[in-house]
């Protein structure tokens, strides 16, 4: 065609390089455009995407580290001779982590050259329905054209703009995972499941921790789960501020972060002070600059997202979303990656298959690590009716 790439991906994180990776097995000229919009705490990072930047694989690893220090601590009850007490220093954890994502930045800029896939570090935004304008950080300008354009821009985390501070003084898990010193005494507001994963292992390492809720933990979630979940945490040292909110966020003169929050039972208002607060109150999708409404790519007027029908196609007929961008699927990468590949083989590899995005299985990796697929006992009820649930 007159178009200069037969695919190109906007995003070059799980979802979307799984899909560019598979157009070139078969043949075809494929470009990616990838770029990072620092965090409004300027943090910034290379090509792979949240999950290997900061989300899954840093989140992970940390993890890792508060569970080899509770195995050192019961390890003296089964006979290990271990100096007690045992200290863990953030800035070598940080550093192994942080080394250990760059070689998997390396890695996946390798793997675009070995398939023969074109990167663009640009911000791309569509000017018609088959040109990209791409610009770099210096403002430099390319266009690319493409015959059909997979959206995979993936979501950033949102900040609780209307409580004053939030933004000048807090951190998302965007900034977390890319801190070269200790975190210190942390407050986590929120109870999503990304405020407790972060607190479990903030915990685990030795750090002061407190994660506020407003009403019940990991939402979504089974709730008798739920539940064993937050009592371990706790059980292992892990503060929680139950049916709390935050109001406000101030700098003290020592650095110190001042949080005044509401005791919704009480009807009281609390403060006391971190070092770091981080924020985990969901994620927004990363579309505002894709320029969609110029092309009539529509999005959903609740969440943002982009609407895609059972094979991925947006509203525009050349035009395909797939990740954390789409409305209504799970915010997952095996879930992105086995969509992206699918995708590929149905344009250019004469399959029909679609993915299935039922019953499909996550993991919550708090201390107490929680696995579940399937319906909630919850969402079971809700959809059959309690005399037809059986638990």
């Amino acid at each position: 065609g007159k178009n200069e790439y037969d695919l190109l991906v906007i995003g070059g994180g799980s979802g979307g390089l799984a899909c560019a990776k598979e157009a070139a097995q078969f043949g075809r000229k494929v470009a990616v455009l990838d770029y990072v919009e620092p965090s409004p705490q300027g943090t910034k990072w290379g090509l792979g995407g949240t999950c290997v930047n900061v989300g899954c694989i840093p989140k992970k690893l940390m993890h890792q580290a508060a569970l080899l220090g509770s195995a050192l601590k019961d390890a003296q009850h089964y006979g290990w001779n271990i100096a007690q007490p045992v200290h863990h220093t953030w800035s070598v954890m940080a550093q192994a982590v942080q080394n250990y994502v760059k070689s998997l930045n390396w890695g996946h800029r390798v793997q675009l050259q070995d398939k023969k896939v074109k990167y663009f570090n640009v911000k791309g935004s569509f000017s018609d329905p088959y040109t990209i304008r791409g610009l770099t950080k210096a403002g430099k300008e390319t266009i690319v054209t493409a015959e059909n354009i997979v959206i995979a821009t993936g979501g950033r985390p949102k900040y609780p703009t209307h409580i004053a501070g939030a933004l000048e003084y807090g951190i998302t898990s965007d900034d977390l995972f890319w801190l070269k010193e200790s975190p210190g005494k942390t407050l986590t507001p929120f109870g999503f499941n990304v405020s407790l994963e972060c607190a479990g292992f903030l915990t685990g390492i030795g750090l002061d921790t407190t994660v506020m809720m407003r009403s019940i933990p990991l939402r979504g979630f089974d709730q008798q789960m739920a539940s064993l979940v937050t009592e371990h945490m706790e059980s292992y040292g892990t503060k929680f501020l139950k049916r709390c909110f935050p109001i406000k966020v101030e700098k003290l003169e020592s650095n110190r972060l001042q949080v005044t929050w509401k005791n919704t039972d009480l009807g009281t208002e609390e403060t006391d002070s971190f070092d770091t607060v981080m924020w985990a109150v969901g994620r927004a999708p990363d579309t505002e600059t894709l320029n969609l409404e110029t092309v009539g790519v529509k999005t959903s007027s609740e969440t943002g997202k982009i609407i895609v029908d059972a094979s991925e196609a947006t509203s525009v007929p050349h035009i395909y979303a797939i990740g954390d961008i789409t409305e209504g699927r799970p915010e997952l990468t095996p879930t992105a990656i086995a969509a992206g590949k699918l995708l590929a083989q149905r344009l250019f590899g004469k399959s029909s298959e679609l993915m299935d995005y039922d019953n499909v299985p996550t993991t919550v990796f708090t201390p107490l690590e929680y696995g579940c697929v399937g319906l909630s006992e919850e969402a079971a009820v809700q959809r059959y009716g309690s005399d037809n649930t059986e638990v």
